[in-house]
């Protein structure tokens, strides 16, 4: 009896070969091995091995941004200059309140448009980004129309991965599963679901910055920047330089932040009170940390959004964002 290999099966063996045949997937291959993917046609067996495979050996940038081609191309069509940043929330916060939500709103109060997207819940004991906004009473967007309709309305919006895209939602659930983190989690960071000319990316691995920057130069992106934030989310640690990698104009570059505050080391905030983002939005409460973390937050986007031309101006607009900000609402609108 003879037995057909199934179609994905060679993606696996490319893989998992040994130590001196495997290899990394070409960007096509990757692209190709996601739509199978997405499109439901892998088994379970063939799925877990493969995420796992990828994991033991980490995804590499043409991997990367294969896999985020084969996710754009089933999304539907964004619409043009609807969103000029894009914002993923996908680490969750344990040690710090999410800080970098405040520097988000604050860049919708001054007109600028951004969509936020992340996955709640996947990792116990941490504070995401849709269960902080249900706490502030902000809205999050059931679908794209609805996120569209808020973008135009309050220049921010959120959603959630299972609204964005069910299979992906669905593998990032795996963590439990499989004990690990999967290149999901990495993926979806990347996806850019409304196409915004520019996105940042936080991490927690310094050695992911590398491929973030460099899976964005394959798919021909003209500006982005990844940085190790708080906690692996979007914000910035001020009592710590900040290193940069990113996409300026199409160009690699790489930058050295330094730190905002003269703290070595912040302590965990045991309480983690949501109504203290409110607190701090409107002056009611003082927070050094907090302060210089919104601020910090800001100035890398605004840097990546080329709204300032060096580190300096970046900070200095910030701070002048930061003090401006509208502390009667939280909304753009």
């Amino acid at each position: 009896m003879t037995f057909t290999p199934h179609p994905f099966a060679r993606f696996i063996a490319i893989l998992g070969r040994g130590r001196n045949l495997s290899r990394a997937l070409t960007v096509e291959e990757a692209e190709e091995a996601m739509s199978m993917i997405l499109a439901g046609e892998v088994l379970p067996e063939q799925l877990g091995a493969f995420l796992m495979l990828l994991r033991m050996k980490e995804e590499s940038a043409s991997e990367l941004a294969g896999f985020v081609k084969a996710v754009r191309k089933i999304m539907p069509p964004p619409e043009a200059d609807l969103v000029e940043l894009d914002w993923s929330s996908y680490a969750g916060k344990k040690r710090q309140l999410p800080w970098f939500l405040l520097a988000a709103l604050c860049l919708a109060q001054a007109g600028l448009r951004v969509f936020m997207h992340g996955f709640d819940g996947h990792t116990a004991g941490r504070l995401y980004t849709g269960e902080v906004l249900a706490a502030l009473g902000l809205p999050t967007a059931p679908d794209f129309a609805t996120a569209a309709r808020q973008l135009r309305q309050n220049n921010f919006a959120y959603m959630d991965l299972a609204a964005i895209s069910a299979p992906l939602a669905r593998m990032m659930g795996f963590k439990p599963i499989l004990g690990l983190r999967s290149p999901i989690h990495t993926l979806a960071r990347m996806i850019n679901p409304f196409g915004a000319p520019c996105f940042l990316q936080g991490i927690f691995h310094p050695n992911y910055m590398a491929t973030h920057r460099d899976a964005a130069l394959l798919l021909g992106e003209k500006n982005m920047v990844v940085f190790r934030g708080e906690g692996g989310e979007i914000e910035r640690r001020p009592a710590k330089p900040c290193e940069t990698l990113g996409v300026l104009d199409g160009v690699a570059i790489e930058e050295r932040w330094p730190p905002l505050m003269e703290e070595p080391r912040q302590l965990p905030d045991e309480a983690m009170d949501v109504a203290r983002l409110l607190a701090i939005w409107r002056g009611e409460a003082k927070d050094a940390y907090a302060d210089a973390a919104v601020i910090g937050t800001l100035a890398i986007a605004l840097r990546a959004m080329r709204l300032a031309p060096d580190i300096q101006m970046a900070q200095s607009r910030a701070e002048a964002l930061w003090r401006g900000r509208d502390t009667a609402r939280l909304l753009a609108a």
